[in-house]
């Protein structure tokens, strides 16, 4: 393995070892097998390391469920993948990474843009799906894609942090979002003449 993607990976298992706080060069450096000078040769700050840890570990992470997101044909499924996304990237740790450097990044500018691109792959993702399931639908005109794309990406990290003091309150969230997606079904099942009037309703919400 390459020099750099040894210090990547170290600086990701820093993070779940240690938490956004106590990542260093040391710390980096000792996960990674390799001298801490090499921090900074390859990269020239922590900063600049911990960022392209985060946006290399997104990107793959978002490629390897870029298909069944394709694949998504309803909102419930769209919720459903969710909760096994949820469920795995929990299980590996990578949403609590997510997570530590949204944390790091309220005190730290330079954290704060590379962290945003990274959550914006996913939201990229998940838009997609929004516009492609939301065309036609009689809640569209309220729906807002884009913004209720970046609602759900922020949701599952804030959902990690909020599953670890009250599981109990996160599973209630989750099932918010069940009843949510059962509502637009409901609506996109009305007949012709109830479909619009939903539409004109909403739209003189808008």
């Amino acid at each position: 393995m390459a020099t750099r993607e040894k210090l990547i990976d170290g600086a990701l298992a820093a993070i779940r070892e240690h938490g956004i706080a106590g990542v260093s060069a040391r710390t980096i450096a000792a996960a990674a097998g390799v001298n801490q000078a090499l921090v900074f040769y390859h990269f020239g700050s922590v900063d600049d390391l911990l960022a392209a840890a985060c946006q290399s570990a997104t990107a793959a992470r978002v490629a390897v469920y870029r298909a069944r997101f394709a694949d998504v044909r309803s909102l419930r499924e769209l919720l459903d993948l969710g909760r096994a996304l949820h469920e795995q990237e929990r299980a590996e740790s990578n949403v609590a990474v997510l997570a530590q450097l949204l944390a790091g990044a309220q005190n730290d500018p330079r954290l704060a843009e590379p962290t945003a691109a990274a959550l914006r792959l996913w939201t990229v993702e998940i838009e997609a799906v929004l516009h492609r399931l939301l065309d036609g639908s009689p809640a569209a005109p309220v729906a807002d894609p884009p913004g209720l794309a970046r609602a759900i990406s922020a949701a599952f990290v804030g959902l990690e942090l909020y599953e670890g003091v009250d599981p109990i309150g996160a599973r209630s969230a989750f099932d918010a979002l069940g009843r949510l997606a059962t509502l637009v079904e409901v609506v996109d099942d009305l007949g012709p003449l109830a479909r619009r009037a939903v539409r004109a309703k909403l739209r003189d919400l808008t």
